[in-house]
């Protein structure tokens, strides 16, 4: 089960996206979201990465 976001941000400077990973945690078994803002051509790297 997961989930994928991106969402676009434009900042007058750089263009960015924030990225939303759920991620299952080992112990518990919760899921949690990890949040990141980087940009565009490393979001499938951050997605891919466990």
């Amino acid at each position: 089960m997961a989930k994928k976001t991106v969402a676009s941000l434009q900042t007058s400077s750089k263009r960015l996206s924030k990225a939303i990973k759920m991620v299952k945690s080992p112990k518990s078994g919760a899921y949690t979201f990890v949040e990141t803002i980087i940009a565009p051509e490393k979001v499938n790297d951050f997605l891919a990465k466990k």
